[in-house]
C-alpha cells in the first residue's frame, strides 16, 4: 500500500488542517474541544500560536485568538506569558461527559442521522474496499491493533475505535478516503461514538471490529461493509436516544461550560427536528 496513505500520525494532523467553509471561531473551538475531549491533544501539550494556529486552520488571527480565549474558560486551556510561554491543554477528563451532552443536544435528530448517512457512506466503502486490497500482514496489524486496545473506559475504547476506522480506511488505499475518514474523526469523533460510555456497548463495539477483520481476511466485502455499516446506526440510534433523555432531564439549561449553540457548527444541512 502507498506509504502516503497510511494513517501514522494522521489524525493529528487532521485537528490543524485548513477549514472548510467560512472560517468562524465555532469551527475552530468545536475541533479543538473534539481534539482534547478524545485526547488527541494531551494533558499538557502546547498549542500552535494564535498565528500559527490561524495560518494552519486557514482563518484569521483573530478568530484563532477569539477560539482560545473560550477554551481557556473551559479551562480547557491555560496561557503562560513570557519566553517559554503559549496555550497548554489543561484537560484529564474534567468535565467531558457535559461537554459532550451539551454538543449532542445541540443538534437536532435530523443532523444526528444526517451524519450517520455520510459517515456510513465513507466508512462503508472503505471497509468494502479493504476486504479487496488488504494483504495477510495488513490482516496481522489489524488484530495487534486490537490486541494493545483497552476497552475498560470510554476513552480509550472511542481511540481505539478511531485507530481501528483509519486503519481500515488506509487498507482501502483510497487517499480521498482516508483524508474524508480523518475529517469526520477531528471534528465529530467525540459524539460519533458517545455510545462507548456503556461497558455492553464497548463490548459490543469489540467482538464487531473481530468480525470485521474476519470479514476482511476471507476477502467478503460485503461482509464488512454490512458490520460497519450496521455498527454506525447503532451508535447513531444511541445518540438519537441519549438526545430525548437528555431533553426529558432538562440537560439544555445546564451552566457553567461555555458551549452553546451559538458555538456549535451545525452539520450544512440546514434542518432542525
Amino acid at each position: 500500500m502507498p506509504q502516503s496513505i497510511r494513517v501514522g500520525s494522521g489524525t493529528r494532523a487532521a485537528i490543524f488542517a485548513p477549514l472548510d467553509g467560512v472560517g468562524r471561531a465555532e469551527l475552530v473551538l468545536q475541533r479543538l474541544t473534539d481534539a482534547i475531549v478524545l485526547g488527541v491533544l494531551h494533558d499538557g501539550e502546547r498549542l500552535p500560536s494564535e498565528a500559527e494556529l490561524a495560518r494552519q486552520l486557514g482563518v484569521a488571527t483573530v478568530t484563532a485568538r477569539e477560539a482560545l480565549e473560550i477554551l481557556r474558560r473551559n479551562k480547557l486551556v491555560h496561557t503562560k506569558r513570557g519566553r517559554d510561554g503559549g496555550s497548554f491543554v489543561t484537560f484529564a477528563g474534567r468535565g467531558v461527559n457535559d461537554l459532550q451532552d451539551e454538543r449532542l443536544l445541540a443538534w437536532s435528530r435530523v443532523q444526528v442521522r444526517d451524519l450517520g448517512v455520510h459517515y456510513s457512506a465513507i466508512a462503508g466503502l472503505a471497509a468494502e474496499l479493504a476486504a479487496d486490497r488488504a494483504s495477510a500482514a495488513d490482516m496481522d496489524n489489524l488484530e495487534r491493533i486490537l490486541d494493545r486496545t483497552d476497552a475498560a473506559t470510554a476513552a480509550a475504547a472511542r481511540r481505539g475505535q478511531g485507530t481501528f476506522r483509519l486503519e481500515v480506511a488506509a487498507l482501502s488505499q483510497s487517499a480521498r478516503l482516508v483524508r474524508e475518514e480523518l475529517r469526520l474523526q477531528a471534528e465529530f469523533g467525540s459524539l460519533l461514538w458517545l455510545s462507548l460510555r456503556e461497558p455492553l456497548r464497548r463490548e459490543r463495539c469489540r467482538a464487531v471490529q473481530r468480525e470485521t477483520v474476519a470479514a476482511l481476511a476471507a476477502e467478503d466485502g460485503a461482509r464488512a461493509r454490512q458490520l460497519t455499516v450496521t455498527q454506525i446506526t447503532e451508535s447513531i440510534e444511541w445518540l438519537i436516544e441519549a438526545k430525548s433523555l437528555l431533553e426529558q432531564k432538562g440537560m439544555s439549561t445546564m451552566t457553567g461550560i461555555t458551549t452553546t449553540a451559538n458555538i456549535i457548527a451545525p452539520l450544512p444541512t440546514g434542518a432542525h427536528a
